[in-house]
């Protein structure tokens, strides 16, 4: 074992990926330097750059060069969010070349407002895909029912796919299906099956916050607080341990397919009742990554406990899962409720900042009108 916690990680197959970017983090040298203590990634999404845009006066220098161009908000904002975007894949360019593009990635997402729109996920995700002409980018699309052929057609077309906003296993399942239909359409246009990678994105803390009260509520469940999603996720990854073994998987990994590894994301602990580690330390496992906000980062390099857990426990976990419904738990209403609020929380924030860019455009004409 390594005293550096994030290492120790790695060599037991879990990548470890920072879930924020900002301007500040970037010039700083932060994320340098993180990616040279095992940071493999950056994961961002429309809270995150709402929080660091409308934060920071790091943002306002080049916001005010665009003004004079009479730009939308929106263009204003995908050419921020660019700028961050292609310095950190900059940074973890080398991780990309030595991990042979297992690693290195930075996650940029499709606008919230259209994530149950099939056709304007793909046509998004092609214009993000092409104008950032990274190879270390993936394009985040919401595991919704109108994202799952997006998923199918982006892979097939050779584009990286984070699949996000997951929280169910059901949905999971229709994701990692669409993503080898995907592998198939690549595969039958003679395309290099190596040259793509896909993560899915299973959501965690906030699983637990909407389960929690209910279990509360149940005598027999109040124990089990906080477990809810770390069952659901051990679940997650014995179906994807059983998927990379199919034979439908193994055939194209023959020519070059990657596992479409399970992400964990949502990973700061919500509950002051628990960890700080909470949703890390029983989700450690092979072909697996973690992404983690700062303060979730710092702590478990401190004190976080690096063995393969994600093993453990898992006849507990069924048993769990199988028993929210006794306990009136309804799972499948649950997780499609996680999904509403999760695209309304993305879409508020996005038109937080949009308000907010706006202002800062309009803010500037005045005073250019009255010079």
């Amino acid at each position: 074992m390594h005293e550096n916690n994030l290492i120790t990680l790695r060599e037991l197959g879990q990548s470890i990926w920072l879930d924020t970017l900002s301007r500040d983090l970037v010039d700083s040298g932060e994320l340098e330097h993180l990616i040279n203590i095992g940071i493999t990634g950056v994961t961002t999404n429309p809270s995150i750059f709402e929080r660091v845009i409308m934060g920071s006066d790091r943002y306002d220098k080049h916001i005010m060069s665009l003004a004079k161009l009479g730009l939308a908000p929106e263009i204003v904002y995908r050419d921020l969010a660019f700028r961050d975007v292609d310095c950190a894949a900059d940074l973890l360019s080398e991780v990309y070349k030595n991990t042979d593009a297992a690693d290195g990635y930075v996650s940029i997402e499709v606008s919230p407002h259209i994530a149950h729109d099939t056709e304007a996920t793909i046509n998004e995700a092609r214009d993000i895909w092409y104008s950032l002409a990274r190879k270390n980018v993936m394009i985040k699309v919401p595991g919704t029912a109108a994202g799952l052929p997006a998923i199918t057609r982006l892979i097939g077309e050779g584009i990286n796919v984070n699949v996000t906003l997951l929280f169910s296993v059901e949905r999971y399942l229709e994701v990692a299906d669409c993503y080898l239909s995907g592998l198939e359409l690549l595969s039958e246009a003679g395309k290099d099956l190596h040259e793509v990678a896909s993560v899915a994105s299973f959501f965690l803390s906030r699983i637990d916050t909407l389960i929690d009260p209910r279990l509360a509520a149940h005598p027999a469940g109040a124990s089990e607080q906080g477990e809810t999603a770390i069952a659901l996720a051990r679940l997650a990854y014995s179906h994807f341990e059983a998927l990379s073994q199919s034979a439908r998987f193994l055939r194209l990994k023959k020519h070059g397919a990657r596992p479409q590894r399970l992400l964990w994301a949502s990973t700061s602990t919500k509950n002051p009742n628990y960890t700080d580690t909470h949703y890390v330390e029983p989700l450690i496992g092979p072909d697996t990554v973690n992404t983690m906000p700062t303060s979730t980062l710092h702590a478990f390099m401190d004190h976080g406990n690096a063995q393969v857990t994600l093993d453990k426990n898992r006849e507990k976990a069924a048993n769990l899962v199988d028993s929210l419904s006794t306990w009136g738990i309804d799972l499948d209403l649950a997780t499609r409720q996680l999904e509403k609020q999760g695209i309304n929380k993305f879409i508020q924030s996005h038109d937080r900042l949009m308000h907010a860019i706006r202002q800062k455009l309009d803010a500037h004409e005045l005073r250019h009108v009255s010079v």
